[in-house]
């Protein structure tokens, strides 16, 4: 008899992220940006930390944009809870981002900062990225 494949982590029944990116996936406001490379949920805590690493080295200077919003929520029944009794409460809320995706985009800076800036940033976050320019940037 065939024994189920054991994962690491814990199957949530929260729906199938297959393919690409439909839309997020060309840069829309600055001249450099990271891009997601696999199907991924991203918390907002996840997100709000690595916005404040990324804020941090540029010292304020030039623009962050921030291209995901966590607008869906993840639900989880407390500890030692018997089955049943309804859907648990939101326990975060959390973005769904598929490859291609573009999460944080730079503008206004050179592109040694940007690219440690943004390099720092996807430190924080729980997906392979990639750093992209945009096409009409002269370096």
């Amino acid at each position: 008899m065939l024994q189920p494949k054991r994962t690491k982590y814990r199957k949530l029944q929260t729906g199938r992220m297959k393919g690409n990116s439909g839309r997020g996936h060309l840069l829309s406001n600055g001249m450099f940006g990271i891009k997601a490379m696999d199907s991924v949920f991203i918390t907002s805590r996840q997100i709000e930390a690595a916005r404040i690493a990324a804020t941090r080295f540029m010292k304020r200077e030039g623009q962050l944009w921030i291209k995901i919003f966590p607008d869906k929520p993840i639900t989880k029944k407390p500890l030692e809870v018997r089955m049943g009794k309804g859907k648990g409460a939101v326990e975060y809320y959390a973005a769904v981002v598929k490859p291609g995706r573009i999460l944080f985009e730079v503008g206004g800076v050179s592109a040694e900062i940007a690219k440690e800036a943004l390099r720092l940033a996807a430190q924080k976050l729980p997906v392979k990225t990639r750093f992209i320019t945009a096409r009409d940037f002269e370096a």
